[in-house]
């Protein structure tokens, strides 16, 4: 398939109602088929919700998290997919016969599971373990990649997915809206989403500005551009337990340019054609080809302890 649309969306999901997000899911996989779409990507943890797991002991999150592919939830999106002839993409908590938790995303189309990775770099909750390996998988002819939220902030993530084959990336996330030690950063004031019909204004401009959009322009686009790669990015919008998202499920192509992005203020999807002549016309493609390995191949494996700092995390979990 030379050409494939996919959609990307962006909903808010409740706290621990899988039941719930997987009706939105279903909702707006039957809108995006009928618009022709062959795949609908969604934010990471849509079927369980994100941040209320914060605040969850071990066996609170074995009791929300499932096994796959055999879980409840999986066997739902295999519906679903098949119901409306749509691939797939959702996140959410899976656990292992050792009573391992990871942070996972998987793909589903009308036969079940074509892929599922664990997040590298997961956090929101102590209990949850790394997972140690990328996945790159074939949909529709294309070669797909999944990297989760923090993932793709770590550069080498992003190129080793490529290096592997990846064509698409697909990058869910529940970000923004958050603190940092970054200028401009913070969270937004829920009551500005509760107004959203009578004061759009305000909310947009904190959504748009630093604490929101703003700050996601300043390294998304250069991941796909870089990487002469396709960037599907799903994020909420909305409340997510206490906490305010701001949407801007975009596809950005390997030019880093957006071809398209949710907009509104509430549940949505937008869709983009994916051609594969970009892939090698983009600028990516030729420094990818330039590469000097044997310059920085020591440099790049040298030892290395591993650190993960997020400010607005705490560390009550028991």
């Amino acid at each position: 398939m030379d050409k494939l649309k996919i959609s990307t969306a962006q909903f808010e999901n409740k706290s621990g109602d899988k039941a719930y997000n997987l009706s939105l899911i279903d909702k707006l996989a039957e809108k995006a088929s009928l618009e022709g779409s062959d795949v609908i990507a969604f934010h990471e943890c849509s079927i369980t919700g994100y941040t209320f797991a914060l605040h969850l002991t071990k066996a609170q999150m074995l009791d929300l998290a499932e096994f796959i592919p055999e879980g409840e939830s999986i066997l739902k999106l295999t519906e679903i997919a098949k119901k409306w002839n749509i691939t797939i993409l959702a996140g959410l908590f899976e656990k292992d016969k050792n009573e391992k938790i990871f942070k996972a995303y998987v793909c589903i189309d009308k036969n079940g599971l074509v892929a599922k990775f664990r997040k590298l770099h997961p956090f929101v909750n102590l209990h949850i373990s790394a997972g140690d390996q990328y996945c790159v998988f074939e949909l529709h002819g294309w070669k797909c990649g999944i990297l989760i939220c923090y993932d793709n902030n770590i550069i080498e993530n992003v190129r080793a997915t490529k290096l592997l084959g990846a064509e698409i990336i697909f990058m869910p996330h529940v970000t923004m809206c958050t603190p940092s030690t970054r200028p401009g950063a913070g969270f937004v004031d829920p009551k500005l989403w509760e107004n959203r019909e009578t004061d759009p204004t305000s909310l947009r401009l904190e959504f748009n500005g630093m604490k929101g959009r703003e700050w996601l322009m300043k390294w998304l686009p250069a991941r796909a551009y870089d990487n002469a790669i396709y960037a599907v990015f799903s994020n909420p919008i909305g409340m997510d337990d206490d906490q305010l998202k701001n949407g801007c499920s975009m596809i950005i192509d390997p030019f880093g340019d957006i071809l398209a992005e949710c907009k509104t203020l509430g549940d949505d999807f937008v869709t983009a054609t994916l051609t594969r002549e970009k892939l090698t016309m983009a600028g990516g493609f030729r420094y990818i080809n330039a590469r000097k390995p044997e310059l920085y191949r020591d440099i790049i494996g040298q030892p290395h302890k591993s650190e993960q700092k997020v400010s607005w995390l705490s560390s009550d979990n028991k």
